[in-house]
């Protein structure tokens, strides 16, 4: 039997474990602390073998080296051409990474940050496929752009954008309410976003995780993913055009919603 759950970590960050209760294997995916992630393993019986990273800031591989030294052989897979070098494969866009009966297909999804990659598998969890997709998407919300650029961020939103509507999006954090909070401010009459507001503030009351989304309600409310939209298109310019800024293209309409977002 196959589970996924998320590990809380910091203050709002998810560590995602993906385990075989049968044969008690189990695969991390951004371990920023190594703790959480060892109370887990040792709970649930769980034996750590292989490690999948997406980028390398630190709240998501802080915790890898101790686990590593606590898990002799386990595999660490992460970006090439990443700061983060502790990993014993490194894997590019259109790589294949397998294990159990996944094979996840690398994807390359800079913007949040340069090395960004993300893991799709359509192998199904919970009757969804699977997206690990660390700080690039977020339900309701997107990474903000430490080292690319909008037209980065943009193309790789486009490409998660293209995944199959039941995928399950697994990121990395618990920003929901605060994306919501924004959303609705951008788009106040957005009536699909107040009732998945009510939604998730309940899920919060009741100490549970908004996460994850699916792909389908992502295309349909955030509106990072819905630069074609006219509700969005029009709060874009109206924005832009109080703040002095570009808004004709795609691009540029992903960037001005990014910009609002920044300074909300």
């Amino acid at each position: 039997m196959l589970t996924m759950t998320p590990i809380p970590a910091f203050s709002d960050n998810y560590i995602w474990c993906l385990a075989n209760s049968e044969d008690g294997k189990a695969l991390i995916v951004d371990p920023g602390q190594a703790d959480p992630v060892i109370k887990h393993l040792e709970t649930q019986g769980l034996q750590l073998d292989t490690i999948l990273v997406t980028h390398h800031h630190p709240d998501h591989t802080g915790g890898i080296r101790k686990l590593a030294s606590l898990n002799p052989g386990c595999r660490i897979v992460g970006p090439a051409e990443s700061p983060f070098k502790e990993v014993t494969e490194t894997v590019s866009a259109g790589n294949t990474v397998a294990w159990q009966d996944f094979v996840f297909t690398v994807l390359r999804v800079p913007g949040h940050t340069l090395d960004h990659i993300a893991f799709y598998s359509d192998t199904r969890v919970n009757d969804r496929p699977v997206l690990f997709c660390g700080d690039t998407l977020f339900v309701c919300g997107c990474g903000r752009l430490f080292e690319g650029t909008p037209a980065q961020m943009k193309q790789s939103l486009e490409s998660l954008r293209q995944l199959p509507d039941s995928t399950g999006v697994y990121c990395a954090h618990e920003y929901t309410l605060a994306n919501l909070r924004f959303a609705r401010h951008w788009l106040p009459d957005d009536s699909g976003l107040e009732a998945f507001e009510a939604r998730c503030q309940q899920l919060r009351d009741e100490g549970k995780p908004t996460v994850p989304s699916t792909i389908g309600d992502e295309k349909a409310l955030n509106p990072f993913l819905r630069w074609d939209d006219s509700s969005v298109t029009d709060s874009a310019r109206q924005y832009a055009g109080a703040n002095g800024l570009t808004c004709v293209t795609d691009e540029d309409i992903f960037a001005v919603t990014r910009h609002g977002k920044d300074n909300f």
